[in-house]
């Protein structure tokens, strides 16, 4: 299904995995546990122009780092976020979600079983081999380094409307980020 020369069906959500897409995929440790996650910059501003198409939802197998996750990602963001595991993915979509209508966006060595099977895909450049032959679509940007905002733009060519940068967005929700007024 995730050949980009196929018709695709028009996306109901988009579902991001955390480590590796949202974040750089490192984990910073001290003898306390995994304490930190590197987060990159504008994919919440760049998720908030989806919002009003889509439902976007996050997955994270990481137990032990997902309190982490939940707090950029649920407290911080106001997405929803579960704790899947890497290799049920698809059963775990399957379970919420026609395969058809769904956007991933993977990075893992596991990625690729979802994107084989979901109506669309994205891959971050720096994702995982069989991940990146598997994706619709390969971002420029690293994950933790733009992508999700750069994949955002993607789909909103791609389905929707594009995104006019000489045009400021038009309130249809929450306004991401903390930089209102």
């Amino acid at each position: 299904m995730n050949n980009d020369t196929e018709t695709v069906n028009k996306p109901e959500v988009l579902i991001l995995d955390v480590d590796g897409v949202m974040t750089t995929g490192h984990f910073f440790y001290s003898d306390q546990g995994k304490v930190m996650k590197a987060f990159g910059p504008d994919d919440n501003d760049a998720l908030s122009l989806l919002e009003s198409e889509l439902e976007i939802r996050f997955i994270t197998g990481d137990r032990k780092g997902f309190s982490i996750s939940k707090k950029r990602i649920v407290d911080d963001m106001g997405y929803k976020l579960d704790l899947v595991s890497t290799i049920r993915r698809v059963e775990w979509i399957e379970e919420n979600y026609n395969l058809s209508s769904v956007i991933y966006m993977g990075d893992g060595i596991f990625d690729h079983y979802v994107m084989n099977e979901v109506g669309y895909s994205i891959a971050t450049i720096n994702a995982d081999k069989n991940a990146k032959t598997y994706a619709s679509f390969v971002t420029q940007r690293a994950g933790g380094d733009r992508a999700v905002a750069e994949a955002c733009l993607h789909i909103l060519e791609k389905f929707f409307n594009p995104y006019d940068p000489k045009k400021l967005p038009k309130k249809k929700g929450r306004t991401s980020g903390e930089w209102t007024v």
